[in-house]
C-alpha cells in the first residue's frame, strides 16, 4: 500500500507538476488515510478498501475536531488516488465514487485597514541589512499580493526595475507578471545596493532575492516571524498571517474601483469565483464605514 502513494506522488510532481506545498497536503492526508486503513480497518490492499470504510474514516476525521474545509481536502486527495490506482490497474474498483463533499463554512478573509497597512510597512528601521530587506519584502508583497511561497522563491533577475514589473511562479509553476509602483522597487533598489551583498554567502546559491543571516534562502517559517514581529512593533492588534498582506491588497483594490479580472489575474487564481470573496469584504467594509460616519445610519 506505501508503494502505491509513492507512485501517486511521483505521478503527481513528474506529470502534473503540483507545487511543494500541494504535494505536501496530498501525501499528508494519504499517509492518515492509510494508517486507518492498516491500524483500523486492517486492510492489506487497496482493493479491499470500500465506499463505507471510507465513510468511516471521515467520521473519525469529524470526531477528531477536523474542519469541514480539511475534510473536503482529504475527500478530493483521496478520490485522485483511487482514480490513478484504477489508471494503473492496482485496483478494480473505486470506493470514493458518489462521495458527497460536506459543505463549507466560507469565511471572509482577515485584512488590515489602509492605515495599519502604512503603519505595518513602516515598521522595519532601514538601518542595517535585515531592516532593509524586511522593508522592501514587505511592500513587494503589499505592491503585488503574491503568496510568501513566491515572494521566498523570487530570484534577483525576476524584478525588472526599468519596465516596472516582477516575474512569479506560482501554483502548478503557471508564470505571472506582476507590476510594482515606485515605492516597492525603490525599496528592493535600496535592499540590493546596500542590505543583500552583506547577507549573500560564497557556500550558498546566490541567486535568490532576500536571504536569511545565513545568506541562505529566506523559509516560509522565517518570514513569518519576522512578519509577526513587525506587527507587534507596528501595534496592529488584529490576527495577523502571512497572506494579510494578499489579502489587504486584493480587498484594496477593489475598494478604489480596480477591475475584479485584473485583479484576478494580478493573484493567479485559476477561477475568478475565488477572487469575489474580496467583493464580499469590501461589502462588509463599506457597511462599517457607511454605519460609523452617516449621520442617520
Amino acid at each position: 500500500m506505501e508503494d502505491q502513494i509513492r507512485d501517486f506522488m511521483h505521478f503527481l510532481t513528474i506529470e502534473k507538476g503540483l507545487a511543494k506545498n500541494t504535494l505536501v497536503s496530498y501525501e499528508r492526508d494519504l499517509r492518515s488515510y492509510m494508517a486507518y486503513a492498516v491500524n483500523v480497518e486492517e486492510m492489506k490492499s487497496w482493493n479491499d478498501v470500500r465506499r463505507v470504510h471510507i465513510i468511516h474514516f471521515l467520521a473519525h476525521l469529524k470526531d477528531s475536531g477536523k474542519s469541514s474545509r480539511t475534510l473536503a481536502r482529504h475527500i478530493a486527495s483521496i478520490r485522485s488516488f483511487h482514480q490513478f490506482l484504477i489508471r494503473e490497474k492496482a485496483a478494480d474498483q473505486d470506493p470514493s465514487l458518489h462521495l458527497e463533499t460536506p459543505q463549507q463554512e466560507r469565511t471572509l478573509p482577515k485584512v488590515l485597514s489602509m492605515e495599519e497597512v502604512e503603519a505595518l510597512l513602516e515598521a522595519p528601521k532601514i538601518l542595517d541589512e535585515f531592516g532593509l530587506r524586511d522593508k522592501a519584502m514587505l511592500e513587494l508583497l503589499y505592491a503585488t499580493g503574491m503568496r510568501v511561497s513566491e515572494l521566498i522563491n523570487l530570484e534577483v533577475n525576476d524584478v525588472h526595475a526599468s519596465m516596472g514589473f516582477v516575474r512569479c511562479v506560482g501554483k502548478g509553476n503557471k508564470e505571472r507578471i506582476i507590476p510594482i509602483g515606485k515605492t516597492a522597487l525603490d525599496a528592493i533598489e535600496a535592499y540590493m545596493n546596500k542590505g543583500r551583498n552583506r547577507l549573500a554567502s560564497n557556500k550558498h546559491r546566490a541567486d535568490t532575492l532576500f536571504l536569511n543571516h545565513h545568506g541562505n534562502t529566506l523559509t516560509r517559517q522565517g518570514f513569518w516571524k519576522i512578519l509577526k514581529k513587525l506587527a507587534r512593533e507596528a501595534r496592529i492588534e488584529k490576527e495577523i498571517t502571512p497572506h494579510t498582506l494578499r489579502h489587504s491588497f486584493a480587498t484594496h483594490l477593489l475598494m478604489n474601483g480596480a477591475d475584479l479580472r485584473a485583479v484576478q489575474e494580478m493573484l493567479g487564481h485559476a477561477d475568478i469565483s475565488t477572487t469575489q470573496i474580496y467583493t464580499h469584504v469590501t461589502n462588509v467594509r463599506l457597511k462599517e464605514v457607511y454605519s460609523k460616519f452617516h449621520p442617520r445610519a
